[in-house]
Formats: structure tokens, C-alpha cells, sequence
């Protein structure tokens, strides 16, 4: 029987080292899970025990497709207290995680045929889900000559365009565009017809002097992808948000009555209670903060010192080009040497991800630190 086309993208590999990881625990062996990029901790104090009160309580039935009115009243909210910015509740689609959210926001916003840039390095499901909508794919590739962000000069050499997927902080590089940077790109896309859609994702993780800006700020007509999965540690809870141009609005609704129904009832009426624990989550990201700082120490005794600008999201991407050409076969090794599980570049850059690894850094500080020790050991042997 037919199997389509559409399904012919390439996997998602860091699922591939997790099943290589399971299989070494399940013979026994230790682990350090550096390939995983999703907060070690549960969700807050506050979001556990509304859920528990929402179980016993309520019935969960479906909501309304773009969730329910008290969530979207505090997600505005939380606009106005972070960035000073005013949206609508109406603007605001709560989703099944940020997946779903992308996933409806390409539906709404692009044709089959058309063509969205992204940046290579960058997020392989994305690719992969603009692949399998039969949406063009168009590399944009980025480096340390442009601190891995897209430019208005590499956007033009790709003309003509319809879309542009921007991540900041970046997966898989931790690299955040600037105010500055975020308004020629978005300028630029405005002034070509230009489509943003921005993951922000990793918003509230970040290690600079100033917060992320949000695209909202910056540009009319961009879409905004939003997580509970990162900053407020609820990923497997599947709740994400979109924040959309007025255009867009009952294009995502209509999509999202006939995908999806509605978000997950618990996860949303839990979720409210998540923007009241800005004090355990912050926290987290002190972790983080100390995690980072370790693991770049450690990697650069380790004679892996060309990385990325890791200003935030909780990964470092390394250029370890000195050590291999093959950087499958190098994740392998040190999961099979040294327990260290980290993810091959080849998820994120079909070109040049071969000379590149991923390391997450969002598990305990002790895992980390010892993940750091090992990889030195490792480098010293060789």
C-alpha cells in the first residue's frame, strides 16, 4: 500500500541518542544526559497543586480551540510585565505544546510551494514540518561572522521569499538576536512581504545583561511561537501559545477546531497558576546559569573552546571539526566510552552539522559537572 511523501523526513536523530542512551542503561551502563534539551526539574509548586485541585474539581471536558479565557488573560498579562507590550487576548491562541502551535501557524501563513527561510544551524523539526507541509525549505546559513543570527544581507541573497523562521534564544546555538538586529531583520521583512514567524521559546533563559526581545515589538504582521515547555519546566504537559496578527487570527481558530479541538483542559487551567512562580523558576535558570559555566570550562580544558555566543536557552554548540569530520560517529564514542550522551550537529545543519555537536545543559549541576570531568578525561587519553 502507499506510504506518502510527506512522511519521507529525515528523523528527529537526538530521539535516535536517546534510544541509543535507554539502551545502555537498560544493559546496566551509566548515562549523563547532555542530548536531551528539556528542563530536569517538574513543573512549579503552584502549577502541581492546581492540577490537583482541577482533577478533583472539574470536569475536563474540551475548551474553546484557542483555550480557555482565564489563561489567555494571564499570558497577556505577562506581555505587558515583561516586555511592556499590549496584546489582545484575542491575539492569543493557546496550542498542543509549541509543535502544534508551528504546525498551525504554517497552515494558516503558507501555501504549498512557498518558500520560508531558516537558519542553518536551526531547529530540525522545523525543517522536517515545512518539509512534510510541502512547504519550501530555504537554508539560510549563518556562522560566528553573523553570531549565528540571520541578516538583512544573507535574507537578500535569497529573494524572493514568503517566510522567515527565526529562533531567539536559538536551538540549537543559545545565540539571541539583539534589539538592533531583531529590527533590521524584521524591517527587512516588512519591506519585502516577508512572513516572521519567531520561536521564543527559551525566552526567560538567558545570561545577558538584557531580556530577549520579543517580535511582537518589532514587527506587524510576525507570529509568535511560545512554550510552557522550557522557562516554565511543563514539557509533557503539551502547552504552548501562539500571538498572532489580526489577519491571522480566525485562520489559526478554524485550523485548530479541526486538528486539534482544544489544548489539553488540565494542562491550561493548571498553567495559569505557572506565571505565580516566577520565583522557583528563576531559580532553574540560576541553575542553568552555574551548569553553563561549567560545562564551557570544562569543554574548553577539553580543547573544545570554538563555540557559539550562549546567551541563552541551556545548550552549547561546539565546533569540534579538530577532532572529526563525522560527528555521529564521535557522539557514539563518548556514549559508548565515557556514558556521555550529546547530539551530532546533523540534526540542526545538513551541511556543516557534520563538524559540529550539541550539549545540553539543563540536567543537575552534579551531572553536569561530572559530564564536564569526563569529557576532559577523554580528551587527555587521546
Amino acid at each position: 500500500m502507499k506510504v506518502a511523501r510527506r512522511s519521507e523526513v529525515a528523523p528527529f536523530y537526538v530521539m535516535e541518542v536517546m534510544k541509543a542512551a535507554a539502551h545502555r542503561e537498560a544493559a546496566g551502563g551509566n548515562v549523563l544526559h547532555l542530548e536531551v534539551g528539556q528542563p530536569s526539574t517538574p513543573a512549579p509548586e503552584g502549577v502541581l497543586a492546581a492540577a490537583e485541585k482541577t482533577l478533583r474539581t472539574t470536569r475536563l471536558g474540551y475548551t474553546d480551540a484557542h483555550g480557555v479565557p482565564e489563561l489567555r488573560e494571564r499570558i497577556s498579562g505577562h506581555y505587558q510585565d515583561r516586555y511592556a507590550v499590549d496584546v489582545d487576548i484575542e491575539r492569543i491562541a493557546v496550542t498542543v505544546g509549541a509543535s502544534g502551535g508551528f504546525v498551525l501557524a504554517m497552515l494558516a501563513a503558507f501555501d504549498e510551494g512557498d518558500r520560508v527561510a531558516m537558519t542553518s544551524p536551526g531547529y530540525s523539526a522545523y525543517r522536517n514540518i515545512l518539509s512534510a507541509l510541502g512547504i519550501e525549505v530555504v537554508e539560510l546559513p549563518v556562522g560566528p561572522d553573523t553570531r549565528f543570527n540571520p541578516t538583512p544581507e544573507r535574507l537578500e541573497a535569497l529573494l524572493p521569499l514568503e517566510g522567515l523562521v527565526t529562533a531567539s534564544p536559538s536551538n540549537p546555538t543559545g545565540t539571541i538576536l539583539t534589539g538592533a538586529e531583531l529590527n533590521n531583520v524584521a524591517d527587512f521583512c516588512e519591506a519585502h512581504g516577508i512572513r516572521m514567524v519567531a520561536d521564543e521559546i527559551y525566552h526567560g533563559i538567558t545570561y545577558t545583561d538584557e531580556p530577549a526581545p520579543t517580535a511582537i515589538a518589532h514587527a506587524d504582521h510576525a507570529i509568535v511561537v511560545q512554550s510552557f515547555s522550557k522557562y516554565f519546566s511543563m514539557t509533557g504537559w503539551r502547552l504552548g501559545w501562539l500571538v498572532l496578527p489580526e489577519e491571522l487570527i480566525r485562520p489559526v481558530e478554524r485550523l485548530a477546531q479541526n486538528l486539534f479541538i482544544s489544548p489539553p483542559t488540565l494542562s491550561q487551567l493548571a498553567g495559569v497558576a505557572a506565571f505565580d512562580c516566577r520565583e522557583e523558576l528563576d531559580a532553574n535558570v540560576a541553575r542553568y546559569a552555574e551548569n553553563r559555566r561549567i560545562l564551557i570550562n570544562g569543554l574548553a580544558k577539553a580543547g573544545i573552546d570554538r563555540i557559539a555566543p550562549a546567551d541563552g536557552a541551556f545548550y552549547v554548540y561546539a565546533d569540534v571539526s579538530h577532532l572529526t569530520d563525522d560527528s555521529q560517529a564521535l557522539s557514539r564514542r563518548w556514549l559508548d566510552e565515557i556514558g556521555v550522551a550529546a547530539t551530532s550537529g546533523i540534526d540542526f545543519d545538513p551541511a556543516d552539522g557534520h563538524r559540529f555537536i550539541r550539549f545540553s545543559y539543563a540536567e543537575s549541576t552534579t551531572d553536569i559537572t561530572e559530564a564536564a570531568e569526563r569529557l576532559v578525561g577523554w580528551a587527555e587519553r587521546q
